[in-house]
């Protein structure tokens, strides 16, 4: 191969290299910081998460709309990288239909990633996945919580170098020290990492999606 050629081909690469580079760009902050995740209309920088037996993922009217699956649906990022630590992800987020979790929010912690639940096991169980190997359903993030059909709930979650902090609506529904926890997720929802959504045999609808950066670690 002549020399020509072969740097012909390097420089195609590079141009290449730097596409790829500006295609994983995280979306540009709004003047208050936050970080659009969900254009509200297309599935740009997400990809239907292959769990088996999933149902229908896509976009109508500004929401995020994920089927019921047998038993799981959801969507994965595949964007830029996100952030690990000091962060807070919203959402608003409602059960359309069935009678388990509308939303699991898989996001990182760390080197880890975490999922916070919201209605599992028969529909109101709440809490946060997996803390010293006990799942929301077995540790002391275990809550319960009545949901309405057809109601949009707003969800926070905060995740800083020693805390994981949740909200629904105005009301804090976790708040834990990770610092000598371990921090894991169930195996059925690994593939949602480093940051995703799951339902489970429910259909749940998903907008206003944001990230925002955290200046400080907050408590």
């Amino acid at each position: 191969m002549s020399r020509a050629i072969v740097l012909t081909c390097l420089i195609l690469f590079g141009l290449s290299s730097v596409r790829g580079e500006e295609k994983k760009q995280l979306p540009k902050a709004d003047d208050k910081g936050f970080i659009p995740l969900f254009d509200g209309k297309t599935l740009t920088n997400w990809k239907a998460t292959n769990f088996g037996g999933e149902g229908e993922v896509l976009t109508e009217e500004g929401c995020l709309i994920m089927k019921a699956g047998e038993p799981l649906t959801g969507v994965t990022w595949d964007g830029a990288e996100l952030p690990k630590s000091n962060y807070e992800i919203s959402l608003e987020a409602k059960r359309v239909q069935g009678d388990d979790f509308f939303c699991a929010l898989t996001a990182p912690v760390g080197d880890s990633a975490c999922s916070l639940v919201l209605g599992g096991w028969g529909g109101t169980v709440i809490g946060i996945s997996n803390i010293n190997g006990f799942d929301a359903s077995e540790n002391e993030t275990t809550d319960y919580f009545s949901f309405d059909k057809d109601h949009w709930y707003k969800i926070r979650l905060r995740v800083t170098d020693t805390h994981i902090q949740a909200w629904i609506d105005k009301d804090q529904i976790a708040n834990v020290d990770y610092s000598d926890k371990q921090i894991s997720v169930r195996i059925e929802v690994e593939v949602s990492r480093p940051l995703g959504l799951a339902t489970f045999q429910t259909e749940g609808h998903v907008r206003n999606f944001k990230l925002q950066k955290l200046k400080t670690e907050a408590k």
